[in-house]
């Protein structure tokens, strides 16, 4: 079987899982890349929580109803970042805890003996399809039909028995859902990586624990130079920006939030940079602090 070293198991995984197994949500179904980013990140055994929506995996979590933690994707290394994604977590009581990176690699999906020549559409999230959009224009007979999910195209394939359509998916969903790849890593763009952060309740959180990595959230006034004297605030204290992105706050038209990852060389200079930031921004919140995540091949 694929994933046998990421501790994936079969099936019974998701359907039988042990109660004392972790619950991690995710969006997604069962076969999701969400799904093999969390066999990665966790040595245990764990029990996948599927949600419909990211809305639903926040609300699992912060709310105590059946996902101990949740696992979402924040950015992609060619679609760019989820800003929705973002403002969902800046709303909610929960907090980064860690994070990782996954190749994704999308594999063209169909039922056993049928070639590109007998598919008609293609289904999948409409962030596959636009990674995979140079390998289409190739095949022109083709229609490309957005879906909620990866996974989810792939098993309705195999319960309708969907005899010219194909899903675009990963390994794992064909696996589960005994489907052929008739092409495999189709995407355009062979360094795509999304990032996936993930999600403890704040009640959950050590406050003592080691990180390197820090996610916050912040605004700046209306000034000249007001950004500038943020940023320099982690310039001069030897923080290492690694991210930075701007979105809209609701109801204050042209006004805009920020969130900045950073990373450490030393623990002991957050508490300098959190004293500086809080005296040249507002609103300043902690996302999280946590280990930086490492890079997964699928």
């Amino acid at each position: 079987m694929l994933y046998d070293n990421i501790n994936l198991g079969p099936l019974r995984t998701f359907f039988f899982a042990n109660n004392a197994m972790k619950k991690v949500a995710i969006q997604g179904y069962p076969g999701a890349f969400h799904e093999i980013a969390a066999r990665f990140y966790y040595d245990e055994d764990i029990e996948i929580v599927p949600a419909d929506t990211f809305d639903q995996v926040v609300s699992l979590v912060e709310n105590n109803a059946g996902a101990d933690v949740g696992l979402m994707a924040i950015e992609n290394s060619i679609a760019g970042s989820l800003l929705y994604n973002y403002d969902l977590i800046n709303k909610s009581s929960l907090t980064i805890s860690g994070e990782l990176f996954l190749r994704i690699k999308h594999n063209l999906l169909v039922l056993p003996g049928k070639k590109i020549q007998d598919i008609t559409e293609v289904h999948s999230h409409h962030m596959a399809i636009a990674q995979c959009k140079e390998f289409f224009r190739f095949h022109p007979h083709i229609k490309l039909v957005e879906s909620k999910d990866t996974a989810e195209s792939a098993r309705r394939i195999q319960d309708e028995q969907l005899q010219h359509v194909a899903a675009l998916a990963s390994d794992l969903a064909g696996e589960m859902y005994h489907l052929e790849a008739i092409e495999q890593s189709i995407e355009t763009n062979k360094l795509n990586y999304t990032r996936f952060i993930v999600l403890d309740h704040f009640m959950n959180a050590p406050s003592d624990h080691i990180f390197d990595k820090v996610s916050l959230s912040f605004a700046v006034s209306h000034e000249i130079g007001s950004l500038y004297r943020a940023l320099k605030v982690l310039n001069d204290l030897g923080a290492n920006l690694t991210k930075i992105q701007s979105a809209p706050i609701t109801g204050r038209p042209f006004e805009y939030l920020f969130f900045v990852d950073f990373m450490l060389e030393k623990q002991e200079q957050f508490g300098a940079i959190l004293q500086g930031l809080s005296e040249t921004t507002k609103g300043l919140k902690i996302l999280g602090r946590y280990k930086a995540g490492i890079h997964h091949e699928n």
